[in-house]
């Protein structure tokens, strides 16, 4: 579905996503202002607009949850946060980037995209391409290698059936005529599910600093979860010991948050998130589907232990279709769904031969921060639906479904300008921090993180009785 456009406080043509939830709710969120220019990174998509559009209705949104008339969105915040990873310094240092074995690497019939920065992903691509870690001193020369005698599908499949993350380059046609295209383009952006019965009391649901549990890594539940910290809310995130998050990662997503480490699989660790459940508001979780209710943590469970509990999800590839249960990433997404042809560019394999469709990348990961936005926005509006029903109910993000959104968005014919980017420090237990400042704004800056990224793991499988710096 193409949302509807209009003018929002001086820049035309936003689109407006915050009507889906709106309508399954029965809700009408007061209006934000946004500001600034409408069009800066160009280029074949209308990646501004899913930017400004859903940090437009996740600032909607919390503006109902949270009753304040300052929320404000600009476009330099905006332009910021979407590329935040990229503007972040560490003691004056860069990020690491992409490891080398994630990228696009060319195939006999084509491209594909592939994500090893997590050594466990890394593993298994090494395995589907029977590549042992001592093979070589060059193991990115070693997979071009194996990727290039392969067909790209293939290589797809065997990366995946090894428990890897890969994804074949497709064309839009490609892509939307396939099982999982069609799939994700029947998916509603926000799949919201308003609750079949009210477990509380109207009006005694209200906590004015709700507890998020976030079981959520990388960019997109960690983006909605710090959305949720930033105006409020007193976020406990909880990372397996054996797959650490990147440190990178912890330092550009877990502004105003408390993290710790459990073993789900250890039946003491899933009893204690079991018991910090059926204290908290709402769960957020990035694990695929039927990856909690295999560690015991199913829906009926958490609806018998945890009645006033709010859940919302996100996955790669959404809750049906083929690919349902894949890993999967923002980059993967782009090179399936026909983006990173759409930003790519002919490239001559040879002087008799066709040119091959050289892939390229969105200008930000705007499918990761853009469902985290949507995704905080049918949080915030869940909360006021338990207030005035008593029903808790729960809402799905997928970010092929965004793809599916953003393919569908009109493109501005202007081409746009840079934009200037709103940027803060701060210190963190791991180094000064140069980063981007958070994505609303105020008329005199009220709204800022709580505090920064505390060190990573450190704190208690506890809810915090005050706000903590």
């Amino acid at each position: 579905m193409t949302p509807s456009l209009g003018t929002a406080g001086g820049i035309a043509d936003v689109p407006d996503l915050f009507g889906g939830i709106g309508e399954v709710l029965g809700l009408d969120a007061p209006a934000v202002p946004v500001r600034g220019p409408r069009r800066w990174w160009s280029g074949p998509l209308d990646v501004e607009g899913l930017a400004l559009g859903s940090a437009l209705a996740a600032a909607r949104s919390a503006a109902l949850w949270t009753g304040r008339s300052d929320i404000a969105v600009d476009a330099a915040r905006v332009a910021g946060a979407f590329g935040s990873l990229s503007h972040l310094r560490i003691d004056g240092c860069a990020p690491e980037g992409f490891a080398p074995l994630s990228g696009f690497f060319r195939c006999s019939d084509g491209w594909i995209r592939t994500h090893a920065s997590y050594p466990h992903h890394e593993r298994a691509l090494r395995e589907a391409l029977g590549l042992a870690a001592s093979d070589c001193d060059d193991p990115a020369g070693a997979v071009r290698d194996a990727l290039g005698s392969l067909p790209r599908r293939e290589a797809e499949r065997r990366t995946r059936r090894a428990g890897g993350a890969a994804a074949a380059m497709r064309t839009p046609p490609e892509w939307s005529s396939s099982p999982m295209g069609r799939a994700a383009a029947a998916t509603p952006l926000i799949d919201v599910d308003p609750g079949d019965v009210a477990t509380l009391a109207v009006g005694s649901a209200r906590r004015d600093r709700p507890r998020v549990l976030d079981l959520t890594r990388v960019i997109a539940g960690p983006t909605c979860t710090q959305l949720l910290a930033l105006l409020g809310a007193d976020v406990l995130r909880i990372d397996p010991p054996q797959l650490p998050e990147l440190l990178d990662q912890h330092l550009d997503r877990d502004h105003g948050k408390r993290t710790a480490l459990a073993d789900l699989r250890d039946p003491r660790a899933r009893s204690r998130i079991l018991e910090l459940c059926a204290e908290a508001d709402v769960l957020v979780t990035g694990y695929r589907p039927g990856a909690l209710a295999a560690l015991g943590l199913d829906a009926e469970t958490l609806a018998r232990v945890a009645p006033r509990l709010v859940t919302v999800w996100l996955d790669a590839w959404g809750g049906t279709g083929p690919w349902s249960h894949d890993r999967g990433f923002d980059s993967l997404v782009q090179s399936a769904s026909g983006i990173a042809w759409l930003y790519g560019e002919a490239a001559r394999r040879g002087a008799d031969e066709e040119p091959m469709r050289r892939p390229g990348a969105l200008p930000v990961q705007a499918l990761d921060h853009a469902a985290g936005c949507l995704l905080a926005a049918a949080t915030w509006a869940l909360l006021v639906h338990r207030e005035r029903t008593g029903r808790a109910g729960g809402a799905h993000v997928s970010l092929a479904a965004v793809a599916h959104q953003l393919l569908a968005l009109p493109v501005p014919q202007d081409e746009g300008a840079p934009i200037a980017i709103a940027l803060q420090e701060s210190d963190s237990p791991h180094g000064r921090l140069l980063h981007a400042a958070p994505l609303f704004s105020s008329a005199d800056d009220a709204i800022a993180f709580p505090f920064p990224p505390r060190r990573y793991g450190g704190d208690p499988l506890t809810w915090s009785q005050a706000p903590q710096g």
